[in-house]
C-alpha cells in the first residue's frame, strides 16, 4: 500500500512537472533549435535540466520549513495551486485552438552560435530571467510538494525533476526527428490540448483531496 502511495505521488509530480515544462516558450525553442543544429546538445539539455532540478529542490526544501511554521498555508497553497492549474490549462487550451508555430524563430536575433560556456550563460539567462519559472517551479511545485508530507514532498519533487531531465534530453536529441512534425501547427495544437487536460485533471485531484 505504501509503495503504491509513493508511486502515485511520484507520478503526480512527474506529470505536473512535465505539463509545466512542455509549455511552449523560449527555453524550449532554444533547446529545440540546438538539437536541430546538433550544436552543444548535451550541454544545452544538461544545463536546462540542472537549473530546473535546483529550483525544484529549493522549492521543496523552502516550503517544507515554511509549512512547519505556518501549517494553515497548506490549504491556501492547495487551492491556489488548483486555481493556477485551471487558468494555466485554459491558456494551453486557448493555444490549442490558436496554434503558434514553433520553429525556433523566437530565439533568432538574440541567440548566436558560441562555445559551450556561452551556451550555458544563454540558457541560464533564458531560464532564470523568466519570472514565470519561479512561479511554476519554485512556488507551485514546491508548495504542492509540501502538501504530501515530509517524505512525500521529496518523492513528488523527484518526479518533477525526472520529468524535467527526460523532457530536455528528449527534446534536444529528438529534435532532428521531431522538427518536421512540430513544424506543423497541428502538432502543437495536439500537444497544448493534452497539456490542458493534464493540468485540469491534476487541479481536480487537488480540489477533491
Amino acid at each position: 500500500m505504501e509503495t503504491e502511495l509513493f508511486a502515485s505521488i511520484f507520478f503526480k509530480g512527474f506529470f505536473l512537472g512535465a505539463s509545466l515544462i512542455v509549455a511552449i516558450g523560449l527555453q524550449n525553442a532554444f533547446v529545440l533549435r540546438q538539437g536541430i543544429k546538433k550544436h552543444h546538445v548535451f550541454v544545452t539539455a544538461l544545463t536546462a535540466s540542472l537549473i530546473d532540478i535546483v529550483l525544484i529542490f529549493a522549492g521543496v526544501l523552502g516550503f517544507g520549513a515554511l509549512i512547519e511554521a505556518f501549517p494553515s498555508l497548506i490549504t491556501y497553497i492547495t487551492w491556489g495551486g488548483a486555481a493556477f492549474l485551471i487558468i494555466y490549462g485554459a491558456k494551453s487550451m486557448f493555444h490549442a485552438f490558436k496554434p503558434d508555430k514553433m520553429d525556433g524563430s523566437r530565439a533568432k536575433g538574440m541567440i548566436k552560435e558560441g562555445s559551450s560556456k556561452e551556451i550555458v550563460l544563454i540558457i541560464m539567462g533564458i531560464s532564470l530571467l523568466n519570472p514565470h519559472v519561479y512561479l511554476d517551479t519554485v512556488i507551485l511545485i514546491g508548495g504542492l510538494a509540501a502538501s504530501y508530507g515530509e517524505t512525500g514532498k521529496y518523492i513528488f519533487g523527484m518526479g518533477a525533476m525526472i520529468a524535467s531531465f527526460c523532457w530536455f534530453f528528449a527534446l534536444g536529441y529528438g529534435a532532428r526527428l521531431l522538427s518536421p512534425f512540430f513544424a506543423k501547427p497541428k502538432a502543437w495544437q495536439i500537444l497544448d490540448f493534452i497539456i490542458a487536460l493534464t493540468m485540469w485533471a491534476i487541479a481536480m485531484s487537488l480540489i477533491l483531496k
